[in-house]
């Protein structure tokens, strides 16, 4: 077990004033030793701590006084001071199976962690759960709680997940539920496996078994060119509008018999389809925003100014690794340090860079401003391939060969969702691209801001 090591220290903090030092290794606090960053936090909340550290091979004892609720005012390196639970499915639909070779080792580890899902969103499929985990959930609150069902159906959850704990497990759904736990659910829908009936049957015991559930996202396979499992491609478009209009019957259906709709089809099966989105009302509050679950609404909201922008937690899909903070909220993305230049004019015409599936959300509503001078530059994505179209997959080859064929004098608009530590997912930083791109928080408001008012941008590589 390795312990948190002290990176920052706030000024004037209770911290500080114990004499804590950046590099500070904490072995224990009040004679316990925190397996992760929300033992961790709940610790620290005492008045007085007795803090065993190793500094430079040395063990002292600090101890630290504070005002009751004082904060202790010292960041730490990680979420998970224990190791990561590592996911023992293996099933043939997951992303991570389908990512080339070379990229940073962090992301081919495929987590199962109930902690993970607390922090960062990450979805869980509770095959690894445990009673000990449910009296830590229930003890400590550690809600909301996102929780991958993909089927209810014993035979096909089990096939699905490779794992013969699958068609058990949701039994721990059941008493995250009856123990008023905030639960997210989700299912990944397979063309041919767990579409048609089956969803049928699943869409049902969710209604007879999980009412309580917050909420249910139905997402579309993604199949990369990497992929090696021939059961899995991509939905047609005629598969996709059954999709859609299995999600609006099921609506009614919850309206009816709970007071609201449940379950919502993320915005690609209505691009798919070809069928226009909901209108905004229908998302409520937005709260499966992060799941692709009515973007297209909020955006569209946000660059015309008749909503509030949406604050909500990391997507999880790689969120917690390489520079996710330990807290477990969206990094601040933004503008590696340094690589700044003068780059164009600020009335230089300007070309928002994006996946194709927020191309075909983007164009109508650069469209309707009338501009001219604004144009969508969509990028496919040759290096994951297959039917990746999202913008948050975008990375630094494609974006760089598109940029190639660009005009030098515009304006190069680079949405921060793509960034993760400064970086893209193939590692490649915005100050390789061959034009200077300024990065843009992915939100309708900041799209309009920046389009309004010029920025500074990251600098190119010639």
């Amino acid at each position: 077990m390795s312990h948190p090591r002290i990176v920052s220290l706030n000024p004037e903090s209770a911290a500080l004033r114990a004499g804590l030092t950046v590099g500070d290794e904490i072995l224990s606090i009040n004679g316990e030793a925190p397996r992760d960053v929300i033992r961790w936090q709940l610790l620290v909340d005492d008045p007085r701590l007795e803090m065993e550290i190793n500094r430079g091979g040395l063990t002292l004892t600090v101890t630290v006084v504070k005002a009751s609720g004082e904060p202790l005012g010292a960041e730490v390196d990680a979420a998970l001071f224990d190791e990561v639970r590592t996911c023992d499915n293996h099933c043939e639909f997951c992303f991570i199976y389908q990512l080339p070779a070379g990229m940073r080792r962090s992301l081919y580890l495929k987590d199962d962690d109930y902690r993970l899902s607390f922090l960062y969103g990450n979805f869980t499929t509770l095959t690894r759960f445990t009673e000990m985990d449910l009296e830590r959930v229930v003890s400590e609150k550690l809600s909301p709680l996102y929780v991958s069902i993909h089927a209810t159906d014993p035979q096909v959850r089990v096939r699905m997940l490779r794992n013969r704990r699958g068609g058990v497990s949701l039994r721990w759904l059941e008493a995250l539920l009856d123990h008023d736990i905030e639960v997210h659910g989700q299912i990944v829908v397979c063309p041919g496996v767990n579409d048609g009936d089956v969803l049928e049957d699943t869409l049902c015991d969710v209604l007879d078994r999980f009412p309580d559930i917050s909420d249910l996202a139905l997402v579309p396979l993604g199949v990369s060119r990497h992929s090696t499992e021939a059961n899995m491609r991509p939905h047609t478009a005629t598969e996709a509008r059954r999709i859609v209009e299995t999600v609006a019957e099921w609506q009614e259906v919850y309206l009816a018999r709970l007071g609201r709709r449940l379950v919502y089809a993320a915005d690609e099966y209505y691009l798919m389809a070809g069928v226009e989105f909901p209108p905004a009302e229908t998302y409520g509050s937005f709260p499966m925003y992060e799941d692709g679950i009515g973007m297209a609404r909020s955006f569209e909201q946000e660059f015309h100014g008749t909503g509030g922008r949406l604050d909500g937690r990391g997507s999880g899909f790689f969120a917690w690794v390489d520079g996710a903070p330990a807290e477990g909220y969206r990094a601040e993305r933004g503008a590696p340090d340094g690589a700044l230049v003068i780059g164009p004019r600020p009335d230089a015409p300007v070309g928002v860079l994006t996946g194709p599936m927020g191309a075909a959300v983007l164009a109508p509503l650069l469209a309707e401003t009338g501009r001219e001078d604004v144009r969508v530059i969509e990028v496919p994505n040759l290096f994951f391939g297959g039917n990746t179209g999202v913008t948050g997959l975008m990375v630094g080859e494609d974006v760089a060969r598109v940029l190639a064929d660009q005009p030098r004098a515009h304006r190069y608009l680079l949405p921060d969702v793509c960034l993760s530590g400064g970086v893209f997912l193939d590692g490649m930083s915005p100050a390789e691209l061959p034009r200077p791109v300024e990065i843009v928080p992915t939100d309708g408001a900041s799209l309009r801001g920046a389009l309004e008012h010029g920025r500074r941008p990251v600098g190119a590589h010639s």
